[in-house]
């Protein structure tokens, strides 16, 4: 029997007035290569957000079709021959890859053979891969006109914090060997490399290193460059973080757990695979997330969605940088309890925006009180 209402009801009465059907449906997850899924009409495909559906846009039904056929774009022929390759990128490659390779069987061949054996090169014509990594700056516009990649350094936790929206940016519509190299020359520039030997002789490729560096391969094998967004590197006073348009073939646990790796363009991992810039052995994350904590501390966040992932590298939490700024106000304050917006600005090297912003925020926590009106008023700090 059971209570309800102040009144007993027995077991029958009870399964009498409360007996409901309960229709339960399992809907099993589909694979990316069987997606889109849409009902009558392609245009009937729709997406999951929080607790509701929204029509997909054409941008996002085409990166289904993208995705499912993960590793097989940049296999494919473009019109292009090896004459609207950049010679020098050849040149350079080839290179290093003698330096990383002593004594290999493809040192000996000529060009058109070393491209075949790269896969950049099929049936006299060039591979969308090869085409990425060895294309001449033309012949890459021509033929994928949104392609480019975008470093930014920003000198702030984020825009509004910073002096200026950022300090340096790169864009760059070179192939990928050459941006590369472009990109990581100032990346290995904003890292922390202490004085350490080894072997008898100062490290100089350190593992936090190491994992920015397979960061910035694995932006390079795994983006969407057919996606309407740009692969980014946006480097912050207190992170970095790597945007590559297209997702991740499986879940991050997946990946993480099973060390697997299924690169987007496999032609591009091969090409980096062969002067090892790239791992060989699994997905490089494990490199990525150890290679950082071993350093800082702290472990690279991975996130994304059906279109996009991000791996950011904290170099610091942004609680220290919030308050390492919160401390350089106060003493600014208290040598000065009129001091402007604008001054504090200028000292600090923030925007004016970003003062604002931090103002509020000392306001809100009582850490600072406004005293008068904003002109002709003073600032009074409360609590330290």
């Amino acid at each position: 029997m059971r209570i309800l209402n102040g009144k007993i009801l027995k077991s029958k009465k009870l399964n009498q007035r409360f007996q409901k059907t309960v229709l339960a449906f399992y809907i099993p997850k589909k694979l990316s290569r069987d997606k889109p899924v849409y009902f009558n009409s392609i245009k009937n495909t729709f997406i999951r957000t929080a607790s509701g559906d929204q029509r997909a846009t054409q941008e996002e039904i085409d990166t289904f079709f993208r995705t499912a056929s993960f590793e097989e774009k940049d296999k494919e022929l473009t019109k292009y021959t090896i004459n609207d390759l950049d010679e020098e990128t050849i040149i350079k490659y080839r290179s290093y890859f003698a330096q990383m390779n002593q004594g290999h069987r493809y040192n000996a061949l000529g060009n058109n053979e070393f491209l075949q054996k790269l896969s950049v090169i099929n049936d006299d014509r060039v591979t969308y891969g090869g085409l990425l990594v060895f294309g001449n700056e033309d012949s890459l516009i021509r033929e994928i006109p949104n392609y480019k990649i975008e470093y930014l350094e920003i000198a702030g936790i984020s825009y509004e914090d910073a002096p200026t929206r950022y300090s340096v940016r790169l864009t760059s519509e070179t192939n990928l060997f050459t941006a590369f190299f472009d990109i990581y020359e100032r990346l290995s520039k904003k890292i922390d490399v202490p004085f350490s030997i080894k072997a008898g002789f100062r490290d100089e490729d350190p593992p936090h290193l190491q994992a920015i560096r397979e960061a910035l391969v694995n932006l390079v094998m795994h983006t969407d460059y057919f996606s309407p967004a740009n692969p980014r590197i946006r480097v912050f006073s207190n992170r970095f973080e790597f945007f590559n348009p297209g997702a991740l073939p499986k879940d991050i646990e997946f990946i993480l757990k099973e060390d697997f790796s299924l690169p987007r363009n496999p032609t591009i991992a091969k090409i980096f695979r062969f002067v090892k810039l790239a791992e060989n052995i699994g997905s490089g994350f494990h490199k990525m997330i150890n290679g950082w904590d071993s350093h800082y501390h702290l472990k690279p966040l991975i996130d994304g969605d059906f279109d996009f992932y991000k791996i950011t590298f904290p170099t610091t939490t942004t609680q220290k940088t919030t308050q390492k700024t919160t401390q350089k106000i106060i003493a600014l304050i208290d040598e000065n309890p009129k001091i402007t917006r604008k001054e504090l600005a200028e000292v600090t090297g923030l925007t004016e925006d970003g003062i604002k912003y931090h103002l509020k925020k000392m306001q809100d926590e009582a850490i600072i009180e406004r005293i008068g009106p904003d002109k002709g008023g003073y600032w009074e700090v409360v609590r330290k």
